[in-house]
């Protein structure tokens, strides 16, 4: 569906919920920048009046919807809430979505603690006593939800992008492409349709002079390149990335991900995915390219053994 949606379709709300912290006023910001009408904070008892009631004829196309409430919202109760949206879904004239935002207790600390702000729930605690708290409270509407982000590894620009690429207007679009790097040893990445294991390959890591560089270093090139089972490698990957792209978008989906790891995320995947990105714009794509763990320091104890 698109962004704007014709007068006589159902219009589209997106509920952003999740825990403190964890981005909900940045994607707000971003649905706004795409189109959406935003409200933050919103005491969500009173959705249904906001919306109006069952069967109404708009007489004017009404653009999506983006809602943000969190745990600070007056009589709070996400068992309630399910209740109450689960209603709504089940009317023809709307459709509605429920976004959960996540984020690893450690990550909100240091975020709280960076921001020297207190949390809501903790006000004489330490925050990670609230953000506890604020966890249970909140698992009912992340088991429930449609979908879930989980910010931990997310730049606030990583995070816009995630939401550029899943809510922005579908008319006239065509598929999305993006190829990023990351290293296993900072865990998978949250949303990836194809990922690429690269530790198949020889590690520049463990040559001193190459260590503190990235794979954007033409020397780091050209030592994975010199891998003889690069050529092949490379070879089958690109060709099936580029007859999967032309069949995904025939199924009408709008973006994909493609993701390349190694052990750190700073030399293997990185240029593997810089010439994935090279290749795809060459067969007239024009993909968005993101190193995850690329400013990731270069450590033994990261790195682990050879592999």
């Amino acid at each position: 569906m698109s962004a704007a949606s014709p007068p006589d379709s159902a219009q589209r709300v997106l509920l952003v919920t999740g825990l403190l912290g964890a981005g909900k006023t940045t994607v707000l910001k971003v649905l706004e920048d795409l189109g959406w009408e935003t409200i933050d904070n919103f005491p969500i008892r009173l959705l249904a009046q906001l919306v109006g009631p069952a069967g109404r004829k708009p007489t004017e196309q009404r653009p999506p919807l983006a809602i943000g409430f969190d745990s600070r919202t007056r009589g709070f109760d996400p068992n309630r809430i399910i209740e109450q949206v689960k209603g709504l879904s089940a009317r023809a004239d709307l459709e509605v979505t429920t976004l959960f935002l996540d984020c690893s207790g450690q990550e909100l600390e240091r975020r709280y603690n960076e921001t020297r702000r207190r949390h809501p729930l903790a006000i004489d605690l330490p925050a990670s006593s609230g953000i506890a708290a604020e966890r249970e409270l909140l698992e009912p509407l992340r088991r429930w939800a449609d979908m879930v982000i989980v910010t931990t590894d997310f730049s606030s620009n990583q995070l816009q992008q995630l939401v550029r690429e899943r809510f922005a207007p579908l008319s006239d679009q065509k598929l999305t492409v993006t190829v990023s790097s990351f290293g296993f040893s900072r865990g998978m990445p949250p949303v990836a349709d194809l990922v690429f294991d690269m530790r198949f390959l020889d590690n520049p890591h463990w040559d001193a002079a190459l260590r503190p560089l990235t794979g954007r270093d033409p020397a780091v090139g050209d030592y994975v390149s010199r891998d003889p089972a690069f050529p092949e490698a490379f070879t089958r990957i690109r060709d099936l990335v580029l007859f999967l792209l032309p069949r995904y978008e025939a199924q009408g989906k709008a973006y994909v991900h493609i993701a390349f790891g190694c052990t750190g995320g700073r030399h293997r995947s990185v240029f593997v995915a810089e010439q994935m990105g090279q290749v795809l714009r060459e067969a007239g794509f024009s993909p968005t390219l993101l190193h995850r763990n690329l400013a990731s320091r270069a450590a033994d104890l990261v790195e682990g053994g050879p592999a």
